[in-house]
């Protein structure tokens, strides 16, 4: 099984029918998708947005099937104070039509238990069109690692409740191979693959997270290792945002090429 895909944020701000093409001419049949650019936009590409805009989701999905590309993922989820998740209903809809199976979100609330209970909806809402949901943890916010994130996702009681497990993250909040090998597989919905340094060398660790991680064998963590603790049946998802790279007129195609090439390498000695 082809299981590699490759995450929006290494387009930075590309529209999302040239992101497609993109992944195919890079030979990645699977893209996580966001109704909206997160990232910085250095190469001036056309702003855009997928929230009110059938026009552009039809068009992304002719560029799908057109391509031979399917979206693993469906992000841009937030849980925020002053926010109800139950608003981001029409972007549910949305990934549901582009044929996402998976939802993933973020937590900026720092009130656990509205945090659980707006997760809990947004996997109910998740679940009406056969979805998964996935929370992504990371170091200064909540769930900020893995045991946190685990204990979060079993509080929602939702059975569609799983996590998104993202190298930078897992390692960079002390988590270990062995933790993440000794948990239930079952509870693991989605991957994302980098590398950075250990110990950071950026103090903006969302600067850092957003905009400038290293292609796989270019930093410290232990990916090999990693991809080995994981289900072997999961999507493994290539997050490599380099705006460096941009800033210096490298088009992300050029960029991403020698990153898709370390991570397939990666994945095919796994077998």
């Amino acid at each position: 099984m082809d299981r590699l895909a490759l995450e929006f944020i290494c387009a930075l701000g590309m529209p999302p029918v040239d992101y497609v093409r993109m992944a195919a001419e890079l030979g990645v049949s699977r893209v996580g998708m966001a109704p909206d650019p997160i990232t910085e936009n250095p190469l001036g590409f056309e702003s855009w947005s997928l929230r009110g805009n059938p026009s552009l989701v039809g068009e992304l999905k002719t560029a799908l099937s057109d391509n031979g590309v399917r979206v693993s993922q469906g992000e841009g989820f937030l849980i925020m104070p002053g926010m109800e998740i139950a608003d981001s209903e029409a972007i549910i809809d949305i990934m549901a039509e582009l044929g996402a199976p998976l939802v993933n979100c973020v937590v900026v609330e720092q009130d656990r238990q509205r945090a659980i209970d707006q997760f809990a909806r947004l996997a109910a809402m998740a679940a009406d069109r056969g979805q998964i949901a996935t929370i992504e943890f990371m170091p200064m916010m909540a769930p900020g690692n893995l045991a946190e994130a685990l204990a979060f996702i079993s509080d929602t009681g939702a059975a569609n409740a799983k996590l998104m497990i993202d190298a930078m993250h897992l390692y960079r909040s002390c988590g270990t191979t062995e933790d993440l090998a000794g948990i239930d597989a079952t509870h693991v919905g989605y991957a994302q693959l980098c590398d950075v340094p250990m110990p950071a060398q950026d103090a903006d660790y969302g600067e850092e997270a957003r905009h400038e991680r290293r292609c796989p064998g270019d930093g410290d963590l232990p990916l090999g290792d990693f991809l080995r603790a994981l289900p072997r049946d999961i999507t493994v998802g290539l997050e490599v945002p380099m705006i460096s790279k941009a800033r210096a007129g490298i088009a992300p195609t050029e960029a991403m090429k020698p990153c898709v090439e370390a991570a397939r390498k990666l994945l095919e000695g796994l077998d």
